[in-house]
């Protein structure tokens, strides 16, 4: 059990909560005020702390900066009568765990110091990366992404992912909804550009039947779908005004009035959006509406292109490698050393996805069980800079990496061609001086099969 400290001016809540919690097994300490509050925590080590935040003299949002200075690992559960937004923004973005609003039920405070109590330990044995397998990365900007999730999924707040596309937006979102409260609640997507505007109103909303032509049936609409879950608007960017309205109105009452009929619904539903467009942008040029811009993005989170985190590029590489050759029953164990800078040095214009879809054709192409140059195909035409420095030159030679090409044949016989560059002659005349002039030597050396290497020896005459 947990030794819990619980922090409220009230002591009739005081004793409520200690006698709940210690019923439960847990060991509960006492404080009428943030300032006993903070010396018991230096006192003592905690597993957690339930505080209301509206307190005489220090408040708890204050009281949770001082802990998580000293102690940015204990979680803490915030408490409230007054049911205000910004206090929950506040209370996340100062670390707390959650936020719970007065009356609450015992079964939910319970949960919520469940989840609490157990995430600690949890998250002492394993690291971010594991907690989030469906997302890949350990470079610092994912770890901080992780970080956000952790503190925001358990709030009702709206988030707005914004991000290229190909980034795993949406992923982000499914993270966030794994982590909530109603985890087990349903996660409803809609790609808002995917559905034309005369129909995306009884999508969202629903319909009643008789309402327009082919409207047979009663239909519910995504966010009856999503009550007490989570809906996930994609591509919120492409909402028409008209749309936009009737997404502000639900937002503000969350109440919302099928099509056809003359009776409101309410619901209880958690909004993600995703956007790969600069709303900012969209909203000066007078596309988007400002109010509906700051209703959804309560909590905002960037995801990273993956030329800005290319340290997680061989993680990905190793996970897709594995996703595909179980997939497409192959026994490829790894990529080629050359091929892995290839990838390195490539700006990957289509993200996650378009690494996603390289490793996956280079797998399905791959008759060996590694992965080599010829086998991987780029989207687009990349060029290496070469610096010539043997005369103290400045000059630089430019040379296509890859070339797309329409089957495997052409990808051979056009890429070799094009794949083989000034460079890559440099780095096998090296390799075979180092090994003595050895094909077998120089390809361990290099990474790739004896019969790769044989076979560029020949087309650039370095026998």
């Amino acid at each position: 059990m947990s030794f819990i400290l619980i922090v409220d001016d009230e002591l009739s809540m005081r004793e409520f909560l200690k006698i709940l919690l210690e019923k439960d097994g847990h060991t509960v300490e006492l404080a009428a005020d943030a300032a006993t509050a903070l010396k018991l925590a230096a006192d003592n080590d905690f597993d957690l702390v339930i505080s209301d935040i509206r307190m005489p003299g220090m408040s708890g949002l204050e009281m949770l900066a001082e802990l998580k200075k000293n102690q940015p690992d204990l979680p803490v559960i915030m408490i409230t009568a007054f049911a205000c937004p910004e206090d929950a923004v506040n209370a996340m973005k100062n670390g707390a765990f959650d936020y719970i609003t007065k009356p609450f039920k015992v079964d939910e405070i319970k949960q919520v110091i469940k989840s609490a109590t157990t995430r600690k330990a949890t998250e002492k044995e394993i690291p971010a990366t594991e907690l989030f397998h469906d997302i890949i990365g350990q470079s610092p900007e994912m770890i901080k992404i992780f970080d956000l999730i952790k503190r925001i999924a358990p709030t009702p707040a709206n988030v707005l992912i914004y991000g290229e596309s190909g980034t795993g937006k949406e992923l982000v979102a499914q993270a966030i909804h794994r982590y909530s409260r109603v985890a087990d609640a349903p996660f409803v997507p809609i790609t808002c550009s995917a559905i034309p505007e005369s129909l995306l109103e009884s999508e969202l909303f629903g319909h009643v039947k008789g309402s327009f032509t082919g409207a047979i049936a009663n239909k519910d609409g995504l966010f009856q779908q999503a009550d007490r879950g989570t809906a996930f608007l994609d591509e919120i960017g492409e909402l028409t005004p008209i749309i936009q309205t009737k997404l502000l109105r639900f937002l503000q009452e969350r109440e919302f009035m099928p099509v056809g009929s003359t009776r409101t619904q309410k619901v209880n539903v958690r909004i993600i959006a995703a956007t790969n467009r600069s709303l900012e942008k969209e909203i000066l040029a007078g596309n988007f509406r400002e109010d509906l811009y700051y209703r959804l993005a309560v909590v905002p989170i960037r995801v990273p292109p993956l030329r800005e985190r290319k340290g997680d590029v061989p993680l990905l590489v190793n996970h897709f490698l594995e996703k595909y050759s179980r997939l497409l029953g192959k026994n490829i164990q790894t990529i080629s050393s050359y091929g892995l800078k290839v990838l390195m040095e490539y700006d990957f214009p289509g993200n996650v996805r378009e690494l996603e879809n390289i490793i996956e054709r280079g797998v399905a192409l791959e008759s060996s069980n590694i992965i080599l140059p010829e086998s991987l195909e780029l989207s687009t035409l990349r060029q290496l800079q070469q610096q010539d420095n043997s005369h103290g030159s400045h000059a630089h030679v430019k040379t296509p990496l890859f070339v797309a090409a329409e089957n495997e044949n052409e990808l051979y016989e056009r890429g070799m061609e094009d794949v083989l560059t000034s460079l890559e002659k440099k780095i096998i005349t090296h390799a075979l001086a180092k090994s003595g002039n050895s094909k077998m030597r120089a390809a361990e050396l290099l990474k790739v099969s004896f019969r790769s290497l044989r076979y560029k020896t020949k087309k650039y005459d370095l026998d």
